[in-house]
């Protein structure tokens, strides 16, 4: 049974960077062929998609957050970790690490095979 679990501060002051980290147990975050993606719910609005890093290691971003957004990985420890920079209070959201067998991102949590609980994020000073 794989499971995802994300790590990370709550709260972040405006315009500095949040970092989350996803641990990842049953499963190798380099096996062949899935998908390594951030995704997060603000309030009361539609699950945005982040990004992805690949199995191969190659990472694409939703263009809408890419000039703020990096992810990478740590094989060693079989973790992938979002970096999202220069956050606002509208950054505030839930954040969830997901695996999906297609690059095409869900539209819906449930879409992913699996998924973490979610870490709430909030933004402020």
């Amino acid at each position: 049974q794989v499971q995802l679990q994300e790590s990370g501060p709550g709260l972040v002051k405006p315009s500095q960077t949040l970092s989350l980290t996803c641990t990842v147990s049953g499963g190798s975050i380099t096996t062949d062929i899935y998908y390594w993606s951030w995704v997060r719910q603000p309030p009361g609005k539609d699950l945005e998609w982040i990004g992805y890093i690949a199995y191969s290691g190659s990472t694409y971003y939703s263009p809408s957050l890419k000039s703020r957004t990096s992810i990478s990985r740590d094989t060693s420890k079989n973790q992938f970790t979002l970096h999202l920079n220069s956050v606002t209070p509208e950054d505030t959201a839930v954040y969830y690490c997901a695996r999906s067998i297609d690059p095409r991102p869900p539209s819906r949590l449930q879409e992913y095979d699996y998924w973490g609980q979610g870490t709430q994020v909030t933004v402020s000073s």
